[in-house]
């Protein structure tokens, strides 16, 4: 089992990265082409994971149609036995938890991003008056479900954050918060329409602490709505990770395509921060 962050802090962690995932696929360089790639993904990777795939010079039958979903339960179906090559997760504790069960053999932060909330225009919100406002009792907010999905986790860590800025707040936010995605009990999506934007054009919520990738399409699906970047008190990060489960040398070749230059442009075009540079 490899365990690959220490990479990170390095200057030329990009080049020692790619180099260790390199020799760790020399081991499968003997392998012949085996059955399609079969990805599990987090759902909030659903664009970028398509444009990866598409870019990453793979025959298109040598990866399987993603599967996507809240990382918690994707991370939950391997656990009971489903068969994956590849787990993209919007956190690193995913991973390493089938790394640490033996299911994965190595895991690989790939990936950044931020928390933001997402709102009716109309409620005037900035990154000043958002916890105050968001702390208002007939404000509604959506959060995703801790434990199903690491945005739900992210925003449970936002309340801790919250709690050192203003005492009380956890539990009001706790208490109000609406957990409407991540889980199978969730709100259902609109046909045709994103999770995200069923929030707002079902008037389930007036604003939704979520990720910041993916808000634009979001934005489009229904306007007048506004997106506010938590203010340095509250921001988390978010560090997402893959599991390389088996010894698939496609699946191997696509993870290393994902940390290096050009995959990692792919992902900035989405919004998510690149995990390495020069």
């Amino acid at each position: 089992m490899y365990l690959i962050t220490s990479y990170l802090r390095a200057p030329t962690r990009a080049l020692r990265l790619a180099a260790l995932l390199g020799s760790i696929a020399l081991t499968f360089a003997t392998e012949a082409r085996a059955a399609p790639v079969r990805v599990y993904a987090a759902g909030s990777l659903v664009a970028a994971l398509k444009d990866v795939i598409a870019a990453s010079g793979l025959p298109a039958e040598a990866v399987a149609a993603p599967t996507f979903g809240p990382a918690g339960l994707l991370r939950q179906r391997i656990e009971d036995g489903e068969e994956a090559d590849l787990y993209l997760s919007a956190d690193l504790a995913g991973p390493r938890r089938l790394a640490e069960a033996g299911k994965a053999k190595a895991v690989v932060p790939f990936a950044r991003n931020r928390l933001c909330v997402l709102a009716r225009a109309d409620l005037g919100l900035t990154p000043d008056n958002l916890l105050d406002r968001l702390l208002e009792p007939d404000l509604r907010l959506a959060t995703s479900t801790p434990g199903a999905d690491p945005g739900g986790d992210y925003a449970q860590a936002v309340f801790e954050r919250a709690e050192s800025v203003h005492p009380g707040a956890k539990a009001v936010l706790d208490r109000k918060a609406l957990k409407l995605l991540g889980s199978p009990n969730a709100m259902v999506p609109m046909a045709g329409r994103s999770p995200s934007a069923t929030v707002f054009l079902g008037n389930n919520a007036d604003a939704l602490l979520y990720y910041c990738s993916g808000q634009g399409g979001t934005m489009k699906e229904a306007p007048g709505l506004s997106l506010v970047r938590l203010p340095s008190n509250l921001s988390v990060p978010a560090t997402y990770a893959m599991a390389l489960i088996t010894d698939n040398p496609d699946a191997m070749r696509l993870a290393l395509f994902l940390v290096s230059e050009k995959g990692q442009a792919i992902l900035a075009r989405h919004e998510l921060a690149p995990i390495s540079g020069p």
